[in-house]
């Protein structure tokens, strides 16, 4: 007879980026049972997604892609939700990349994947909020995540942890975890572009090659213009 999984249930919100992938990584190793969520808001492609579902097929993680695309015209004033827009082709830093702030949108998806934790039994939800991101994205500052677990402490009768492993840490410190768990990288897409390369160019590109560039290895991922 097959015996229930006893294992603590945790949710994790999961792009398909890189970040989010070894946050995914980080929550298995933890030891809970994981609950991937992955969000269709109307970002420029589904690239990302598309990785996501074939990582968690493959580590057998319980995963779903939520369709929220009707919320496109309340926070599509960004790069990442308007094509029309010219993506930023420059270093990852806060005068270049304030173009890329979608509003919000932390806040909504850790609503939603908060109230799918209380659903399912899980007191823990995970999202991928770093160091390299405080300036540039307000919803990833310490301060934020504070008060998002002061607020999912209180928001129902079971509270949920929302837990974030490299909020102080860099890239590169996120992707030395990763090469510590064994994570291949190729299973992921970070580029803002949907090509079927990645560009090498826009900010997130650049920063994700500088990662690996610190550590002196080589990204498996295949682009179009390696910028470091």
């Amino acid at each position: 007879m097959t015996q229930p999984n006893t294992l603590p249930r945790a949710v994790v919100i999961y792009s398909g980026g890189m970040d989010s992938l070894t946050v995914l990584h980080n929550a298995l190793e933890a030891g809970f049972e994981v609950h991937a969520l992955s969000f269709h808001y109307g970002q420029r492609h589904a690239r990302e997604l598309d990785v996501a579902r074939k990582v968690c097929e493959r580590l057998h993680v319980d995963h779903q892609i939520i369709d929220i695309r009707a919320i496109h015209s309340l926070i599509g004033n960004s790069a990442l939700t308007d094509n029309d827009r010219e993506m930023p082709r420059a270093d990852y830093d806060e005068d270049n990349m304030q173009d890329t702030v979608v509003p919000n949108r932390n806040m909504i998806l850790l609503s939603l994947a908060i109230g799918h934790a209380v659903n399912i039994g899980a007191r823990v939800c995970y999202y991928g909020a770093h160091g390299g991101d405080h300036a540039i994205y307000p919803d990833c500052r310490p301060e934020f995540v504070e008060r998002m677990n002061s607020v999912a402490a209180i928001a129902n009768y079971e509270p949920v942890e929302i837990r974030t492993p490299w909020l102080h840490a860099d890239k590169s410190d996120i992707l030395a975890d990763g090469m510590r768990m064994g994570i291949d990288y190729a299973d992921s897409w970070t580029c803002y572009i949907g090509d079927e390369l990645a560009c090498g160019e826009c900010g997130s590109c650049r920063e994700r090659l500088n990662a690996f560039a610190a550590l002196g290895m080589t990204d498996p991922l295949a682009y179009k213009k390696r910028t470091s």
